[in-house]
């Protein structure tokens, strides 16, 4: 059998072309797919998904290389390229979800002699004809179309106001007194007398932990919090009010309804319940590590009534370090970008079996970097990793794992692209736990990666899920013999074992106030969609005094520049969701040696290597061998 080699990219000056050309080249060859298909449907109910799988591969090529270098290409023409590739590719998308023709072949075919994955496959094919409207009459179907396309600008508009929207504050060099000696040395006084400090996280991050002006502070934050206002105010009533009326097209009472119909938690209004839940069970943890905080703050401002967004980093730090004896800038000294990096891949390559190999091939920007992956026991080639970490201008502005290329058996292999935005040298400890993180879904994406149907490639799981193996991933950042296998000092010497130890148990601090914000920021996700509220800011004010511990900051609109609106929608409670399930698989593990063969193997096998082929309570069980429960969750919150 012939070798699959990854995808070659173009030259760095030849991008705008190249990405103008596969795309169209891929589009046509899925139109050219669907014509011969309706005009000579095959005979079999196999057969036709075979061809189907085929429209899928060229769709998804097209789509994924469009989304990714919309993001992180550095070139703005480029990347305004690659998103009007991406929009013809979902408007292709939605013409094939509402053809009536293609669905009348899918919806005759007789599931006879199918196997379970191919009868699994013509269930989800037939169920997503039907979410996308096809059974609906013609003007419904029309209206259908223009909601979907304009769904699509919307989301890139955006998105792109959020990743181009960097804003920045000036300060003077006295306002960087405890800030890092190194982060301070990268931020020069400029001609004014001023240092500049951008939203960045390598830049927001640091000043918001470290910065004792707290006026400093409050300015950064606000800057954060006001990305994409107002521009993006009217973008979202429309986005928000066209997800409405497409759910009461296609028969549904609410958008989250529509939307957690393929999801495990099933129901819009489970979503709420979900939400309140946990916001419930995290209260009185949240309510005593406030006054905590209350209680510090006050030493410095003795009249302080409550704690503040732009304060409650600040003197989380301070609290770790006075109390409970860990020093993030210390801990920082650790974690070099260079050997973190390095620890990251030796470690996932020892936990999953998997080597990952430099290669010099042409990339979008000098910072990226390229690794070939293969199993370890054979050498049996799973596909290749691109990571591309460090901000820039017109870059993305978060972290995620993006798509370059679905895997399919004998078909292409899969590959993944890590995007985030770290700083070269020493790292925030948060940031390593984060890059541990993203990781997980790059493993999961390669892992899954080798299925016979598009459609259960990779991360395909029910998508409050998704975020369950890389918030696993995440226990082994926190380690002591992991860390301690690349987590050195300048003079060489691996950080402590006992300084990790401190460091799990601040850890555990404040995380009743963060549940609660991350509930905040669920209930945000849900109500929007739910009330399109006249009053974005009057709205986001009242859901913040409801869930979060911290109080609205004048001034701000945190919806507007909050960029899983567009992508995770109304399912923003997917996070917590999957941290229940993701500390229930960790349970299985032995914590005296997180590299048992014998229950990693099992992990990567069951859970991971499974892609979309079962569903996720499945994919659970299988592992454990029960249902998931919330018991360790539970635990975790109330220690």
């Amino acid at each position: 059998m012939t070798e699959l080699a990854p995808l070659t990219l173009p030259a760095a000056d030849d991008y705008l072309t190249w990405v103008e050309s596969s795309s169209e080249s891929a589009l046509d060859r899925a139109r050219n797919l669907v014509a011969e298909l309706k005009a000579n449907p095959p005979e079999t109910a196999l057969d036709t998904l075979t061809a189907w799988n085929e429209v899928a591969v060229a769709l998804g090529n097209a789509s994924a290389r469009g989304e990714l270098f919309s993001e992180v290409h550095p070139d703005a023409p480029t990347r305004e390229a690659a998103e009007r590739a991406a929009l013809a590719a979902r408007q292709l998308a939605t013409e094939l979800g509402l053809d009536t023709e293609l669905y009348a072949v899918f919806a005759a075919l007789s599931a006879d002699g199918l196997g379970a994955q191919e009868q699994r496959l013509l269930d989800k094919t037939l169920l997503a004809f039907r979410r996308s409207g096809v059974a609906a009459d013609t003007p419904t179907r029309a209206r259908v179309k223009e909601i979907q396309d304009r769904l699509t600008v919307l989301g890139q508009t955006f998105a792109r106001t959020i990743r181009e929207g960097t804003r920045s504050i000036k300060v003077r060099p006295e306002q960087l007194d405890g800030l890092p000696q190194d982060w301070i040395d990268a931020h020069p006084v400029g001609e004014d007398g001023m240092v500049t400090v951008t939203t960045d996280y390598p830049d927001a991050i640091p000043f918001r932990t470290f910065a004792h002006d707290a006026d400093a502070r409050r300015e950064l934050v606000v800057a954060q919090l006001t990305i994409g206002y107002p521009d993006n105010v009217d973008v979202l009533h429309e986005m928000f009010a066209l997800r409405a009326e497409l759910a009461t097209l296609l028969g549904y009472d609410t958008f989250p309804d529509f939307d957690a119909e393929v999801k495990m938690i099933k129901t819009g209004a489970a979503i709420g319940e979900f939400i309140d839940q946990i916001a419930d069970a995290a209260l009185a943890p949240a309510q005593r590590d406030v006054a905590v905080l209350l209680e510090r703050l006050r030493q410095d401002r003795p009249d302080a009534t409550r704690v503040e967004s732009f304060d409650s980093a600040y003197y989380g730090e301070v609290h770790r370090r006075e109390q409970l004896d860990v020093d993030a800038q210390l801990v920082r000294t650790y974690f070099d970008f260079s050997k973190v990096r390095a620890g990251l891949l030796d470690v996932t390559g020892r936990l999953f079996g998997l080597s990952w190999t430099p290669v010099d091939v042409p990339v979008w920007h000098e910072a990226v970097t390229a690794y070939e992956v293969a199993r370890t026991d054979d050498g049996a080639p799973l596909g290749r990793i691109y990571l591309d970490l460090h901000p820039r201008e017109g870059k993305f502005k978060h972290a995620a794992q993006f798509t370059l290329a679905s895997g399919i058996a004998d078909r292409q292999v899969p590959e993944g692209v890590l995007v985030c935005n770290f700083p070269t040298g020493l790292m925030e400890h948060d940031d390593v736990v984060t890059l541990f993180h993203e990781f997980g879904h790059l493993v999961h994406h390669l892992v899954g990666g080798q299925q016979r149907w598009a459609e259960f490639s990779g991360v395909a799981t029910e998508w409050d899920f998704v975020e369950a193996p890389s918030q696993m991933l995440e226990e082994w950042a926190w380690d002591a013999s992991v860390l301690r296998s690349f987590a050195t000092n300048a003079a060489g010497e691996p950080i402590p074992a006992e300084l990790v130890d401190r460091m799990r148990r601040a850890d555990d601090f404040g995380k009743g106030y963060f549940t609660r914000t991350q509930m905040f920021y669920a209930a945000l996700a849900y109500r929007l969609h739910l009330e399109n509220p006249d009053d974005l800011v009057a709205r986001t004010r009242e859901l913040q005094e409801q869930y979060s511990l911290f109080p609205y900051l004048e001034g701000t609109c945190m919806a507007t520049s909050f960029g899983h609106l567009d992508g995770y929608n109304s399912g923003y409670y997917t996070y917590m969701w999957s941290l229940v399930i993701a500390k229930d698989m960790f349970s299985a593990f032995n914590t005296d040696d997180l590299f048992t063969p014998e229950v990693a193997g099992r992990y990567r096998d069951r859970v991971l290597a499974q892609g979309g082929t079962k569903d996720a309570d499945d994919l659970v069980a299988d592992f454990l061998g029960r249902p998931y429960n919330v018991d360790a969750f539970a635990e975790w919150l109330a220690r």
